[in-house]
């Protein structure tokens, strides 16, 4: 009997903006030889490190976020997910929120968490951070993890190569019902996506 692989906790960034065409976000296309969904479009982000959990900031989660966090994990965890989510923003698109070394995690906002299906020879246990591109510093540039990497309006995003969590977090901010609210969670049940 082959049991399912324990997903690894991972953190992703889903930074907006508004631009002309309405509600913008960063995506780039996943390069071919990553095995986890290669040629996909996705939101920045990757697996908790280590030196995640002990990472220094400028300022923690804010006090509502820590708690939305804090309902599903524990403290300790909370913090490196918010790290994870800010390092790997760093590493893949230049852009920081304030300091690469210590980021300002004050003005992110915890939106979803989404479980790999149990089929999947790759699992990740990913918590889905959104914050206004104002709150982001620096020059939008790769590092050759993300490809294509450019803000693009919401609904262009829907026609690009995505998976359903993709998709179901691009929805939820056309319809402005994901910042603030109660956190998702989106999962597989016999096969299927829900989100509960």
């Amino acid at each position: 009997m082959t049991y399912p692989v324990r997903p690894r906790d991972a953190a992703t960034l889903v930074a907006w903006r508004r631009g002309a065409a309405g509600l913008e976000v960063l995506m780039g296309r996943r390069a071919g030889r990553h095995r986890f969904i290669p040629h996909h479009y996705v939101f920045p982000g990757g697996r908790v490190d280590r030196r995640d959990f002990a990472a220094p900031v400028a300022s923690p989660l804010s006090p509502e976020v820590q708690a939305k966090l804090c309902a599903s994990c524990p403290p300790r965890l909370a913090h490196a997910l918010a790290v994870a989510a800010a390092r790997e923003t760093w590493e893949e698109t230049g852009l920081a929120l304030g300091d690469p070394e210590r980021p300002d995690l004050r003005h992110l906002d915890y939106a979803l968490r989404a479980i790999t299906p149990p089929a999947s020879p790759m699992r990740f246990h990913a918590r889905f951070f959104m914050v206004e591109a104002a709150h982001l510093a620096g020059e939008l540039r790769g590092n050759g993890e993300l490809l294509d990497l450019a803000w693009r309006p919401v609904a262009e995003c829907l026609a690009l190569p995505i998976v359903d969590v993709t998709e179901y977090t691009l929805r939820r901010i056309q319809e402005g019902s994901l910042s603030g609210a109660r956190p998702v969670l989106f999962s597989f049940r016999r096969g299927k996506a829900v989100a509960t």
